[in-house]
């Protein structure tokens, strides 16, 4: 594999989706599952970087930036958003169907939080990359698919974060508008999940 990704007789295009399609889905096995806190976020970075640089190839003792890396290789950070992409997806599968998954993944513990800052919690990072405040709202977004489709998408588009929320109105926010113009609210009938809101 070393040979062809920094062979250049081999175009870089090529080169790329040789490494996406047989590299990043051993890098990101088990993702759905990761708590990404900034450091593992960090390491991610760095080895897609590194990958390029190899490719391309560029020493480290030229002193390039990551920047230039990027627009040498014509390429994006896309690394992250893949992972986060696979997270909010299986998330939004499991949020939709009854089973052990679902009990496993709403369930609250009985008792009272240590003191001191908490550990970091998958959901604290999809909820950042959504743009989403708390886990129950994006507990809800996740029932209807259309929507939860459309904001992955559009978190994908703009690298972290969608202005979709921003752009509705209270009385709407995280509705659908059908093509007879009815605006189907997503908090009528809301989940019944135990523990406090405050808590998520």
């Amino acid at each position: 594999m070393k040979t062809i990704l920094t062979n250049k007789r081999i175009s870089i295009q090529t080169r790329k989706r040789i490494l996406q399609c047989y590299i990043e889905p051993i890098l990101m096995y088990g993702c759905e599952a990761w708590t990404v806190s900034k450091q593992i976020e960090k390491k991610l970075k760095a080895i897609e970087r590194w990958f390029l640089r190899r490719m391309l190839p560029i020493s480290w003792t030229e002193k390039k930036s990551n920047k230039e890396v990027l627009e040498e290789a014509q390429a994006k950070p896309s690394i992250i958003n893949k992972v986060r992409k696979r997270q909010t997806t299986f998330f939004g599968h499991v949020m939709r169907r009854e089973g052990l998954e679902h009990l496993v993944t709403t369930g609250m513990i009985d008792g009272k939080r240590s003191q001191g800052r908490q550990r970091e919690k998958m959901t604290d990072g999809m909820k950042e990359w959504l743009q989403i405040s708390k886990v129950t709202e994006m507990m809800k977004l996740t029932r209807e698919r259309e929507i939860w489709r459309d904001m992955i998408t559009n978190a994908m588009r703009h690298g972290r974060g969608t202005e979709m929320a921003k752009n509705m109105d209270s009385g709407a926010m995280y509705g659908r508008l059908t093509p007879r113009g009815q605006i189907h609210g997503l908090f009528a009938d809301p989940w019944k999940i135990s523990g406090s809101r405050d808590e998520w």
